[in-house]
């Protein structure tokens, strides 16, 4: 019952079309978007908790309203377009939200970040299933003067695995810079490009290079807990990225100065079909850094469109609808 939440969000929020292209069209310039006034914490919440009311309301018109268009939606089903989730969300009727660790980044005056946990109750189709708990991130833009949501994703709510019992530690010398690492290549506003440099420096364990590209207010969400720099770092160093596998790259750009990038992990050991990461590189003093990461998203297989007579609850059922 872990994944029901992550495939009930699937239904809930925020979306953007999976279109064959691995690169979306770019958004108008923000230069021509009119000024606003400064978004505060409290305006960063209120807007994410509306996005969740208007569905709690059956108000699907308002749902859509908070939208952009080229909106984006990280699910383990897949990643959907704004339509497909509209349509698919009149079938869940949450009763219960609740939310706490919240988390708000500015990533410039036209766009910021909120990351949060959500506990939600209610039924599917009728049927009620059980209050299920993920963890949440969010990235909303300005566009023409309006604040609209671009991008969401939700990880269920689970403890740490333990590390594998033959990993080996890791001495302060072998943590190191190895010697001979080949040079970092710069980051620039090509997020998926970004990402593969990330992976390479994992691969070459040079994890000083990889914490050289993480801005200094860096979050990431996973499955276990939300991870600053200093945890994030000191993560990766458990993790063994020889045999890295990713794919399914897609691209977004949120703004003149912000892209995200989303993909397909699969790692020695891990289970399932993988998991679904993004990331949010934003530009800082002239340099491209990575401002937010989501993984933990498991990678799920579509229901048939005939439900088998077993414990599968109907949330899980739910993305086959759609389809």
């Amino acid at each position: 019952m872990k994944k029901i939440l992550l495939l009930v969000s699937a239904l809930i929020l925020t979306a953007a079309c999976s279109a064959p292209s691995t690169n979306r069209e770019a958004p108008p310039p923000n230069a021509n978007t009119p000024a606003t006034a400064a978004m505060t914490e409290a305006d960063a919440i209120a807007k994410e908790k509306a996005i969740w009311d208007a569905v709690k309301n059956k108000d699907y018109e308002a749902f859509g309203n908070m939208m952009a268009a080229d909106q984006l939606e990280v699910t383990g089903e897949a990643v959907f377009d704004k339509a497909g989730s509209i349509v698919a969300v009149k079938d869940f009727e949450p009763t219960e939200l609740v939310f706490s660790d919240w988390k708000v980044l500015s990533i410039d005056k036209d766009a910021f970040v909120v990351t949060y946990t959500v506990n939600v109750k209610g039924k599917f189709k009728g049927k009620e299933f059980p209050a299920e708990s993920g963890r949440a991130s969010s990235a909303w833009v300005n566009r023409n003067g309006k604040w609209l949501a671009i991008y969401h994703q939700e990880c269920p709510v689970k403890p740490a695995m333990p590390p594998p019992a033959t990993s080996p530690k890791i001495s302060a010398a072998a943590a190191a810079t190895p010697a001979g690492t080949p040079a970092m290549a710069t980051t620039g506003s090509d997020a998926i490009a970004n990402e593969k440099i990330v992976w390479d420096l994992f691969k070459a364990k040079d994890y000083d290079g990889f914490a050289a590209l993480l801005a200094p207010n860096f979050i990431e969400v996973e499955p276990d807990q939300f991870y600053d720099k200093a945890g994030s770092v000191k993560g990766v160093r458990q993790m063994d990225a020889s045999k890295a596998v990713l794919s399914d790259w897609k691209s977004l750009k949120l703004d003149d100065d912000a892209s995200l990038v989303t993909f397909t992990l699969k790692l020695t050991g891990m289970p399932g079909d993988g998991e679904r990461h993004s990331t949010i590189w934003a530009k800082q003093d002239r340099k491209w850094l990575a401002l937010l990461h989501h993984g933990g998203t498991p990678v799920v297989k579509p229901a048939p469109m005939a439900a088998p007579k077993d414990s599968a609850s109907p949330a899980m059922k739910a993305p086959a609808q759609k389809m």
